[in-house]
Parts: structure tokens; C-alpha cells; sequence
């Protein structure tokens, strides 16, 4: 009896960052994020669609990058933790900074906000990748799940 052959994908996962580590900001509160977020974020959507962000950290709390994503409508943006997660990973992070916009301007968070926060951090646990935080943001003003004591 002749074995029946499967064919499968072969995968393959690299990491090449084309930058010296001690180059990239270092965090160190929700204002540095809030700041760099600002820098990196499409001023003219932040008040017309919401968007799903992840801040990337190393170790250090070195920046090593910031992942688009999600980009939703006005009420809101998928945040699918697998893709989340799979992203962290292939950035080989030591930890995240998880941040999304509102753009009706509150920055207040949702039970649903809440809710992902805290599968996003037990998540976290399991993979040994550290959620540090979770930004609200609007175009002056945010909200830390941290700095609250959420997190």
C-alpha cells in the first residue's frame, strides 16, 4: 500500500532590522508614546476614522516600530489579537504599547476598549510579551490605561 503524500507550505520567519537599537527612542511614559504617536499618525484621518496601532518595544523599552493595524469607520476598528500577536512576534517584541483613536475626540475608553485590553495583556502573559499600556488618543489629548491603573 503506497502512502498518500501531502503537500504543505514550507514557512519562514526573518528578522532583519536595518538599524542600531541605541538609535530608536526609548519609552518611558505615556507622554513619550503620546508624542511619538503624533509624529507617526495621519493627522487629517485622527478626527474621521478610527485606527488600531501597536507600538513595539524591545527589552530596553527601544522603539524597534509602529504596526498599522486596523483603519475602520467612525465608530470603530477591528483589533484581532492573532494579527497582533503573529506581528509581535515576527518583530521578535518584548513588549507593546497598544493604541487606537476615537474620533468623536472623547478619549473616555468603552467596555469593549476594556475588554481588549485585558485579553490583549493575558495574551501577552502566555507569549512572555509585556502590554504595557493602551493609548486613547484624539488630536490633543489621550487617555492611559496605565496611568489610570488599568493595566
Amino acid at each position: 500500500m503506497v502512502q498518500e503524500q501531502f503537500k504543505v507550505a514550507e514557512v519562514q520567519v526573518s528578522y532583519k532590522p536595518d538599524y542600531k537599537i541605541n538609535d530608536r527612542p526609548k519609552i518611558t511614559s505615556s507622554k513619550e508614546t503620546f508624542a511619538l504617536l503624533k509624529q507617526h499618525w495621519h493627522l487629517g484621518r485622527i478626527s474621521f476614522l478610527e485606527e488600531f496601532k501597536v507600538v513595539l518595544l524591545n527589552n530596553g523599552n527601544r522603539v524597534l516600530g509602529i504596526v498599522d493595524i486596523s483603519m475602520g469607520g467612525l465608530s470603530g476598528t477591528v483589533a484581532d489579537p492573532k494579527i497582533i500577536f503573529a506581528i509581535a512576534l515576527k518583530g521578535n517584541a518584548s513588549g507593546m504599547i497598544l493604541c487606537h483613536n476615537h474620533p468623536s475626540g472623547s478619549v473616555r475608553p468603552s467596555e469593549a476598549d476594556i475588554t481588549l485590553t485585558k485579553r490583549l495583556k493575558e495574551g501577552g502573559k502566555l507569549l512572555d510579551i509585556l502590554v504595557w499600556d493602551h493609548l486613547i488618543i484624539s488630536e490633543d489629548l489621550y487617555y492611559s490605561f496605565a496611568d489610570e491603573g488599568i493595566m
